[in-house]
């Protein structure tokens, strides 16, 4: 981080006029952004930073997508502290198929929250190597093409997300009669993630929370474009997002409980997968006709 060069245009013209400054002496030499910003009034400053994000949410179908599939991944994550302590410890008595849990202590449960780094170390390798090896070889000689470019690793990644969510669910739904490691590996799927041949139950049980894997390349893929289609108004899109993401995780430590506990491990965590379906079309539709949304939005830079 330390050692990657500037590469914002109005930051780099910001400097240059404080060098030129510097070396001329000569006050009245001026960039852009300190231009536009000599003009702002707090009327102007309240809206970009309190209305503009809500509004461009609300009226631009393309970032609101993007919030709400990034939020719903949000919440999923955050459901997984409800969860698998009925998959793999307690069990859940409550709901109409119980489970009954594998019985862990609760130090494996922990290791499970602790391994999301093993999750982070898988991801990173895979997207630096998509980079290094596919896209940046296409962009040099392609250039850089549009903005939905950027989503080709979430076309394949947004599959996994339910494909392992149903396996998580109805494999854990019936611990112990199915072995651990079954929706542990659905879990992995959610994510990306491999596990290796291992006999030992809390290195498998760290794999388990590698779902940030998958995540990761998603929210890589979608913050990326979101920037790149809307230069102008970054900051609202990410304040917007980061906003609809936290908002509706923290719901999702309410939601859980009786979600699991009413419903059971299986039906709850699959109510779930089905929603991530809709975000499996939504990329696809982003993907195709992000082009054609972003000629009708009133925010897109032209």
């Amino acid at each position: 981080m330390f050692f990657l060069p500037e590469t914002s245009a109005s930051n780099i013209l910001l400097r240059r006029a404080a060098r030129l400054r510097n070396i001329t002496g000569n006050d009245n030499l001026r960039s852009q952004s300190e231009i536009d910003q000599a003009k702002l009034n707090v009327n102007e400053i309240v809206v970009g930073n309190l209305w503009r994000p809500i509004q461009i949410n609300a009226l631009d179908p393309a970032v609101l997508f993007t919030s709400v599939y990034t939020a719903l991944m949000y919440s999923i994550f955050y459901s997984f502290f409800e969860v698998f302590p009925l998959v793999y410890a307690t069990g859940n008595d409550k709901a109409g198929s119980p489970t009954h849990g594998y019985g862990l202590n609760l130090g494996q449960i922990g290791l499970i929250f602790l391994s999301i780094s093993v999750g982070v170390s898988i991801a990173i390798p895979i997207y630096i190597y998509y980079l290094r090896y596919i896209f940046e070889p296409e962009v040099r000689t392609n250039g850089l093409g549009a903005p939905e470019r950027r989503l080709v690793p979430a076309l394949y990644a947004t599959f996994l997300l339910p494909v392992g969510l149903f396996v998580f669910a109805w494999t854990g739904n019936n611990s112990p009669k199915i072995h651990w490691i079954v929706p542990t590996i659905g879990v992995v799927i959610f994510t990306i993630g491999e596990i290796g041949r291992s006999h030992n139950l809390d290195e498998s049980v760290m794999l388990t929370m590698s779902s940030h894997t998958g995540i990761f390349l998603l929210f890589q893929c979608i913050f990326i474009y979101i920037p790149l289609t809307y230069p102008q108004y970054a900051a609202s899109l990410f304040a917007g997002n980061d906003f609809a993401r936290s908002a509706t995780a923290a719901g999702a430590i309410h939601f859980s409980p009786p979600l699991f506990h009413n419903l059971g491990v299986g039906p709850g965590v699959s109510l779930l997968a089905g929603l991530t379906c809709g975000g499996v079309i939504g990329i696809y539709v982003l993907y195709f006709y992000g082009a054609a949304l972003r000629a009708r939005s009133r925010f897109a830079a032209k």
